[in-house]
């Protein structure tokens, strides 16, 4: 009796855990199918900004594309960038100049940003190894964008400077205090302030 006693109680443990086993399968198959579909669609929606986004940088005629390697399996799949500008065939993002791997990189940045907008957005002197025409196409962009978001951009590009509506400008006239002066483009006349803060 006490054999058969432990004997259903270890069955019964054994059925318990066969079951959470299939439950657990089951909500397991389930989150990959529910997080395959998301990521698909989210994918989709980052491939078509990112081959807008490119082409408005570049030209209409320029070649780009986002690739899953292995489509069999979305969620590990490697992503490949395609990036040729017109008149160019690189195999890879490395055979592009300093330029053109920023702009794809802004381009695959805004194509993700569309997908989910975000309220600030943060450029660390991205236009640094940008030519003068390209700062123009960044700055059109930002224009664009800058509609439904605020961008803060930290540049030394002249070109840039010029198409903010706010300047801040950091400089240090004495050794260990920084000082800021702020001018406003977004009234006729430009507001000047001007105030120091110690490091």
């Amino acid at each position: 009796n006490e054999m058969h006693d432990r004997y259903e109680n270890i069955s019964k443990q054994r059925a318990d855990i066969l079951d959470a086993k299939e439950s657990l399968l089951k909500t397991i198959k389930e989150i990959e199918t529910s997080a395959t579909e998301m990521f698909l669609t989210a994918f989709d929606q980052v491939r078509t900004n990112f081959i807008n986004v490119f082409r408005s940088l570049f030209s209409e005629e320029d070649t780009c594309d986002l690739i899953l390697e292995d489509e069999s399996n979305p969620l590990d799949s490697p992503i490949e960038i395609i990036a040729q500008p017109k008149g160019k065939r690189p195999k890879s993002l490395s055979q592009l100049s300093g330029g053109e791997k920023t702009l794809t990189a802004t381009a695959l940045l805004f194509a993700l940003y569309l997908l989910k907008p975000a309220p600030f957005c943060i450029f660390d002197e991205v236009d640094a190894p940008l030519d003068d025409l390209n700062v123009q196409k960044f700055t059109k962009l930002i224009s664009q964008f800058s509609k439904n978001s605020q961008f803060v951009i930290i540049t030394h590009n002249k070109v840039t400077m010029a198409a903010v509506d706010m300047l801040y400008g950091v400089f240090m006239q004495e050794i260990g205090v920084s000082e800021i002066s702020a001018v406003d483009f977004t009234d006729k006349g430009f507001d000047f302030n001007y105030q120091g803060i110690e490091n």
